[in-house]
């Protein structure tokens, strides 16, 4: 699909601006998919709107990492993987290539959970069922592919315009108290120890490693004119349709936290957390059984879009890092294969019980990854070899790695949490031993 769209360049504005709308929307789903949901859910039952503006940090970082994504498929022609296979050593590409295939398998996990309980809450299947059949519905989806790539596009635009909807319509039946959520959203506050845990696992997994891999290469998609001009353009309107869609996820994450804290926290249930037992509380709270609907609706949106761009971030990691191509269905066979058996086995041993557990689980497992990706895009986008008169000006190498060493030292806080203090010294020590042989002993090509 490189290169495949025409973005018109004797045209108004506005038919530039669609012509490259569409890959901020892909990039988008990320950041509303089933592995969001738990913490949103979590911090607006327990602490009302006092996290809203958690959320609308991580977006404004998020935003920033995404435009670096944009500038580097747009101005060097290289996707993420493509450029750390090339600028880096092969034992280190190989180790960033795994670890990337570990957070899209953890991120497919998330997926595959959120469609199974969607699955469960509108038409009563087994959660095991739930997870069988979302393992191989995305097939249909992607067949899709073949009438070119913005018939995906819209379809994920669909998807993503029904979790938006859906969540509308919730806030609307809940009347929250806007006082509440604009303080929550202008003023920082951290209530107490729980709330700052809770802010962390919203902050250290918002963004997500797979989008900043799949941004490189979407853009990649339009047919920019190879010019200074026609670069800044790409970039321009790029920047905008990434700020749109981001804006829209940020608006579905909040809404998310509002409902909670508009139903739960008001009416003094600040237990709330699984996925079950909000959708099973709505409708009597609200007193309109479209609000549980409209909740379950939402649930299975946001996994099918996020299992599609998941699909297509694999092929672009795979292809990137080893120049291997392999057809679609068959890269989203083994991925969905590798997410289906432990999420069946882990939804057998706890009886479907502990969803939220496995989500939050999937998120640490990104939290992992992340730092790996940020830092050497990062690394690409300061280079002047590389970006040329597009490369980071200073101020932007300095708010972007002060921007990754905050989200790396929330997902180390969230990992010695999690993991605790002997895990985190065996993962520390494994990393020293890797650089210290890549540094001084490897002696490869």
């Amino acid at each position: 699909m490189h290169g495949s769209l025409p973005v018109a360049p004797g045209a108004g504005w506005v038919r530039r601006f669609l012509a490259f709308a569409g890959p901020g929307y892909l990039v988008s789903v990320g950041y509303m998919d089933p592995g969001n949901w738990a913490t949103d859910l979590a911090g607006g039952a327990k602490f009302g709107y006092a996290l809203i503006w958690v959320i609308l940090l991580s977006n404004l970082m998020a935003i920033f990492l995404q435009t670096l994504c944009l500038r580097l498929g747009i101005v060097a022609g290289r996707d993420l993987a493509q450029a750390c296979r090339e600028q880096y050593s092969k034992p280190v590409s190989f180790v960033l290539w795994i670890l990337c295939e570990i957070a899209i398998i953890a991120c497919d996990l998330a997926e595959v959970i959120g469609s199974a309980v969607a699955l469960n809450l509108l038409f009563g299947l087994p959660l095991v069922w739930g997870v069988l059949i979302t393992g191989f519905d995305v097939m249909l989806l992607l067949a899709a592919m073949h009438f070119g790539f913005r018939k995906i596009e819209a379809i994920v635009l669909t998807l993503v315009s029904t979790v938006a909807v859906c969540f509308a319509v919730q806030i609307f039946l809940a009347s929250p108290d806007w006082g509440g959520v604009a303080a929550g959203l202008l003023v920082p506050t951290l209530p107490d120890s729980e709330a700052f845990y809770i802010a962390l696992g919203i902050l250290g997994a918002t963004v997500m490693p797979h989008n900043l891999y799949l941004h490189t290469a979407l853009v990649q998609t339009r047919d920019v004119a190879p010019t200074r001009e026609g670069k800044r353009q790409a970039i321009r309107y790029n920047t905008t349709d990434t700020v749109i869609a981001l804006g829209a996820a940020f608006f579905v994450n909040a809404a998310i936290l509002v409902v909670a804290a508009a139903v739960f926290h008001r009416a003094g249930l600040h237990d709330v957390s699984e996925l079950q037992e909000a959708h099973r509380l709505l409708a009597p709270l609200l007193g309109a059984p479209i609000a549980a609907t409209a909740f379950a609706v939402a649930l299975l949106a946001s996994g099918q879009s996020s299992t599609i761009t998941g699909t297509l971030a694999g092929q672009i990691v795979m292809e990137g890092f080893l120049k291997i191509r392999i057809r679609p269905w068959l890269r989203r066979l083994i991925t969905r294969l590798l997410a289906i058996v432990p999420a069946v086995f882990l939804i057998s041993a706890s009886g479907g019980k502990d969803t939220v557990g496995l989500l939050v689980f999937s998120q640490v497992v990104l939290s992992m990854q992340l730092s790996f990706a940020i830092f050497p895009l990062m690394k690409f986008t300061s280079d002047r070899r590389l970006m040329g008169e597009f490369a980071n000006p200073r101020w932007a190498k300095l708010l972007g790695y002060s921007i990754c060493t905050f989200i790396a030292g929330l997902n180390v806080a969230l990992l010695f949490q999690t993991l605790g203090v002997a895990w985190m010294a065996v993962l520390v020590a494994v990393a020293a031993a890797f650089v210290i042989w890549v540094r001084w002993f490897y002696r490869g090509a």
